[in-house]
């Protein structure tokens, strides 16, 4: 499995747990193992460039998917693509939500994974069966710890 977590934020973030976190998605959403997905955490800076750059919107964002290839045959293992995670903006919505900045990490983290294998939330019904996903696959991941 490839699972390469790098940290350019300036921020202290959990790069051991995101490894194993996404090792866990990967196994949950039945895909092969050994796969491989890129995580960065970068600083605000650089995620506004790049939400203007790759998504035509003002500002920086939470977290930003890069697919890259879908398996063809079920347990095809390929490069799925990039995550690319703000621990500032993480931080902030932790606080709004009232969890700690590790548990918002580790959702954008599965959210990002579920946006490079096509789920969406451009609609009420994709977002709940998303966001309900993405919760399970954490908490189910936390009970195994």
């Amino acid at each position: 499995m490839t699972i390469e977590v790098t940290n350019t934020s300036g921020q202290l973030v959990p790069a051991t747990e995101i490894n194993s976190l996404l090792t866990f998605a990967l196994l949950e959403l039945e895909l092969n193992p050994e796969c491989e997905v890129n995580v960065s955490f970068v600083d605000d800076d650089y995620m506004t460039e790049l939400h203007i750059k790759w998504m035509d919107e003002p500002g920086t964002t939470d977290v930003l998917s890069f697919p890259m290839d879908m398996p063809e045959t079920p347990g095809e293992a390929v490069t799925l693509g990039d995550i690319v995670i703000s621990p500032v903006v993480a931080a902030e919505q932790a606080k709004a939500q009232g969890h700690s900045i590790e548990h918002e990490i580790y959702i954008l983290a599965v959210h990002g994974l579920l946006h490079i294998i096509g789920y969406d939330h451009a609609d009420k019904t994709e977002e709940k069966v998303m966001f309900d996903l993405q919760e399970k696959i954490v908490r189910d991941w936390q009970k195994g710890l």
